[in-house]
């Protein structure tokens, strides 16, 4: 440990790297009555901590290395930190990435000068190939995680936040994916303050370190998760596995709901988007957080990066507020009658609906996929499916569901044989408690509803698609009814897409 702790105090880091704020999370830390702090890594050069422990590697390169260049394979953002790191010292530098990495990082790997080579769906294939080229070129391999350089660069962390926050400090929580960021913040951390809980985190489909701790041995995963492609490894590194299983009190594993989460508690409290190796470490202190009761000091996490894909954000968006446990999502079977669905309305009363979707099929029962906003996930949560299957609703919680909710929440419509003087209309509505109900008040109780569809987006207003079975005579009647309401809406009847797939 010791040798370390003299190479992290060595590192030469701040030519390019900056020393990074230590945030009080003051949303977070109210909800979990903890102190939170986060560490802002995502405000390096690179967005990425990841320049502390490449600049540190190549710097130290004998001048003949440096003229021959280097070469590396990442995810993104280490790569990047060899770019940078290469550029500013005049090396030429090939980066090897997999050909699944967000463009986002891949671009600015480009733009900090690096030579991309894209090879492999994972890691460990971009890895393989780059350690061919660097046999064939002469070139020098820079370890994202498995080179005590590196180590050494990304421990200086540890040392910011020793000094950042001299107060007692419970855990720090760090995500691993090779492993260099958690042995070198561990190395420093537990020499100067042993009882400081250092504590790794992993996507729960990635977690090549925690099973490697529990065999006593590096292990190689079948596959790993890409969600969090930052630290999606197969197996950890060799130094840092014997620095990890050494120094480091646990290992903790979030799943994508819980990234998603955490995602979101960042912007939420320092309006920036961290990508979901970023936010890993902040969701494993919330679960921490949330099982141990006792107080010795504050919480730490270190936000390792903000190379946030711009489309991944829609699955970030839905994701999260399930995986904070703050959203549920049923199943639920209700008799295929006119009124039933403002029946049902009336008994979730003020609760917040997040989503409605339904599709007439025929028969005596309809099943509707429905999303509620909870304030007290433990408590309410068992509330609500009570109080459904006590009036007679089959209830399914498919708020756990991956197929629920990547795929089923999308795909309740279709065609309907036989349905006939089917009507649909796009309507805006306030999103206020009651709007919903005003609206099945007005429309269905006199009219039977074929289709149903509605998302809660955050914005001021919700969008509805409505089907609604209107015989040609009674349209007139229907159509003063919904002037009635003061809804804005239009017509889809005639439109291609639903022409095309919904209608009969």
């Amino acid at each position: 440990m010791i040798d370390y702790v003299r190479r992290i105090l060595d590192a030469r880091v701040y030519d390019v790297a900056q020393q990074t704020p230590l945030d009080p999370m003051v949303r977070l830390s109210q909800r979990l009555d903890r102190p939170v702090l986060l560490k802002r890594e995502d405000l390096q050069p690179v967005f990425s901590f990841k320049i502390r422990g490449a600049y540190n590697r190549i710097s130290r390169l004998s001048p003949e290395a440096k003229a021959a260049g280097v070469i590396c394979a990442s995810a993104g953002n280490h790569a990047q930190g060899v770019a940078l790191s290469a550029s500013r010292l005049g090396i030429a530098a090939t980066i090897v990435m997999p050909i699944t990495t967000p463009r986002i990082k891949v671009e600015a790997v480009r733009y900090w000068g690096g030579k991309v080579v894209l090879k492999g769906d994972a890691f460990d294939e971009a890895y393989a190939h780059a350690r061919e080229l660097e046999r064939e070129q002469g070139l020098t391999f820079v370890h994202p995680y498995d080179d005590g350089d590196v180590i050494a660069g990304q421990g200086t962390i540890g040392v910011e936040i020793l000094h950042q926050h001299p107060d007692p400090i419970e855990a720090i929580f760090v995500p691993i994916g090779g492993g260099g960021l958690a042995a070198g913040i561990a190395s420093y951390v537990k020499f100067l303050r042993p009882e400081i809980k250092v504590i790794g985190v992993e996507p729960v489909d990635a977690a090549s370190m925690k099973a490697a701790i529990e065999a006593g041995e590096r292990v190689v995963l079948d596959r790993v998760g890409l969600f969090a492609d930052g630290v999606a490894v197969r197996q950890a590194g060799e130094e840092t596995f014997r620095v990890c299983r050494e120094l480091l009190d646990d290992v903790l594993v979030a799943d994508t709901d819980a990234m998603c989460a955490a995602i979101k508690d960042i912007f939420e409290d320092v309006r920036v988007l961290a990508e979901p190796a970023g936010a890993l470490s902040l969701a494993g202190l919330k679960a921490y957080a949330q099982a141990q009761p006792q107080r010795s000091g504050a919480l730490i996490a270190i936000n390792s990066g903000a190379n946030m894909n711009f489309d991944r954000l829609r699955h970030v968006a839905e994701r999260a507020e399930v995986g904070e446990a703050r959203e549920i999502l049923l199943a639920v079977t209700i008799p295929e009658e006119a009124g039933s669905y403002h029946r049902f309305i009336q008994v979730l009363g003020n609760r917040v609906v997040t989503e409605f979707n339904y599709r007439y099929a025929g028969g005596s029962k309809a099943h509707v996929f429905v999303g509620l906003k909870l304030a007290n996930a433990n408590r309410e949560k068992s509330e609500i499916i009570g109080e459904l299957e006590r009036l007679g609703y089959g209830v399914v919680d498919i708020s756990a569901n991956e197929t629920a909710k990547l795929h089923v929440r999308y795909m309740v419509g279709g065609r309907v044989p036989g349905l006939t003087d089917e009507i649909v209309f796009r309507f805006e509505f306030p999103e206020r408690p009651g709007a919903l109900l005003k609206f099945l008040t007005e429309v269905g109780l006199s009219w039977n509803i074929t289709l149903f569809h509605y998302r809660n987006h955050g914005a001021d207003y919700g969008r509805v698609l409505v089907g609604v079975q209107v015989p040609e005579g009674d349209k007139t009647r229907f159509e003063a009814r919904l002037a009635t309401l003061g809804y804005p809406y239009e017509d889809e009847t005639s439109n291609d897409a639903y022409r095309l797939f919904l209608g009969g």
